[in-house]
């Protein structure tokens, strides 16, 4: 029944049907384009920001369907109600289930005659036999949820006292146990003494909407609290690295006196990717016989365990090449303490002792790039002692070399990913020997390589460590 409020206003004429079935396959290419998209976007898994962006998809999706559905019955006009509804022609819809038509019913109470009506649309939205009568306003609220009664109470007692439009969201129980959200809008319509003699509604299930704005609200928190986690963790992660780390800024003499000392640098280039900073380290120490300790590695993967995980490394090399233990021994001894971890990790890693005295260089390796020597103006890569990645496999044996540097020269240590892609990553490097040579101090050479290769695109973060020779 036509509200009384539009009764003395001109009828608005209704779009051409032409314009509403252009409306509808632009609505229809728009779903199919939405969908495509959803579909390639996982949205089951551990991400968060991915859970968040299928819900959305979801969502839209939903006010398309509806959208689609509206212009399909604005073209087509109401559908007549039949006259003696069928229980089993017109079975209930299952929960979550039904086209947009199936999912918006109308309805009228008569105040005069105390009698209701309710569509087909109603009927399976509150999963209720159509053969059985429609409720009248006292007897809707029993099927309501207890606490959003008081809400539907005073939407109809404002309708039928105040005449005020209604307008609200309430939730229904099915009689299989189902709860639906439902929509109702609707007026009272005045007889001719002014009072409501009757009051019209249309109702519409509301519930997938609405759960995938939950799904959308839901996500979106999760998502906000996964990315505060991240960046906690990046800063513990940073506040670390720089607590364990050697300053990456100025040169550093080891030993501090003495002929035949090291002139050291060294600096940590970022990831252009990697939101966290991974296991990569540089050292640099003096050791109580005179020996300088120098080592790079890098332990796999990224966040604050693996960090954590580089720190006690690190601590571990320095008290072992404090204690004496030659470089193989080193390793050998570092390969099984990460053996021995709870959580297994794999890593890879360079040590050194050079004797200022006699500037002999002692080395080995665990599956980690070999030292760069530069002398002469030329570079060359040292040949590699035996060694595997570290906690790759128990009791693994680690070899040692020696070579003996002359006053001038300059030894590269860095971590994998310095220059990105293996595929001529050795030449980028020993291409610098020239401007190396040209390079009064180590600082300076280090100075080069960030200018050559801190501005590339790496997946990982990258460590480089230069040592050059004294008179």
């Amino acid at each position: 029944m036509p509200s009384h409020v539009s009764a003395d206003r001109p009828a608005a004429q209704p779009p051409g049907r032409g314009s509403v079935e252009a409306l509808i396959a632009q609505t229809r290419r728009l779903k199919g384009d939405v969908d495509a998209v959803r579909r390639d976007t996982r949205g089951d898994g551990a991400d968060p920001e991915e859970r968040w962006q299928r819900a959305l998809y979801d969502l839209a999706l939903h006010q398309l369907d509806d959208l689609d559905g509206h212009l399909a019955q604005l073209r087509d006009g109401p559908a007549p109600l039949p006259a003696e509804p069928d229980p089993a022609a017109v079975p209930p819809s299952p929960s979550g289930s039904g086209s947009l038509l199936s999912r918006v019913g109308s309805a009228e109470w008569n105040l005069l005659t105390d009698e209701a009506s309710w569509s087909a649309e109603l009927y399976r939205i509150l999963g209720r036999d159509p053969s059985a009568a429609a409720l009248t306003l006292d007897e809707l609220p029993s099927l309501v949820l207890d606490e959003d009664r008081p809400r539907l109470t005073t939407m109809v007692t404002g309708c039928l006292v105040d005449a005020k439009p209604i307008d609200g969201e309430f939730r229904v129980v099915r009689p299989d146990g189902g709860v639906r959200t439902v929509h109702m809008m609707g007026e009272p319509v005045l007889g001719g003494d002014g009072s409501t003699a009757s009051m019209w509604a249309v109702v519409r299930d509301v519930s997938e909407v609405r759960r995938s704005q939950r799904t959308v609200h839901e996500t979106r928190d999760s998502l906000q609290r996964h990315r505060q986690r991240v960046r906690t963790e990046q800063q513990f992660a940073v506040e670390l690295q720089e607590a364990v780390l050697p300053p990456g800024r100025g040169a550093l003499r080891l030993p501090r006196r003495g002929p035949g000392s090291l002139e050291i640098a060294a600096r940590c280039l970022p990831s252009g990717s990697s939101a966290l900073l991974g296991g990569d380290w540089y050292d640099a120490l003096e050791l109580p016989d005179g020996d300088t300790l120098l080592s790079v590695g890098d332990l796999t993967g990224h966040g604050v365990a693996v960090t954590s995980g580089m720190a006690m490394l690190l601590g571990a090399v320095r008290g072992m090449a404090m204690a004496g233990a030659p470089p193989a021994h080193l390793m050998s001894l570092l390969n099984q303490l990460l053996d021995a971890t709870v959580q297994p990790a794999l890593g890879s890693a360079v040590c050194c002792r050079y004797r200022p005295a006699t500037r002999v260089l002692t080395w080995a390796q665990a599956g980690h790039p070999a030292p760069l020597l530069y002398s002469g103006g030329t570079g060359c890569v040292l040949s590699a002692p035996d060694g595997v990645l570290l906690g790759a496999t128990s009791g693994a044996g680690y070899g040692q070399a020696e070579v003996t540097l002359e006053p001038g020269d300059l030894l590269l240590l860095y971590t994998d990913g310095l220059v990105p892609g293996h595929s001529g990553s050795l030449d980028a490097l020993l291409g610098l020997a020239p401007r190396f040579g040209a390079a009064r101090t180590a600082q300076d050479c280090v100075t080069a390589v960030v200018e050559e290769f801190g501005e590339c695109e790496r997946t990982d973060e990258a460590c480089v460590l230069i040592a050059k020779v004294g008179e």
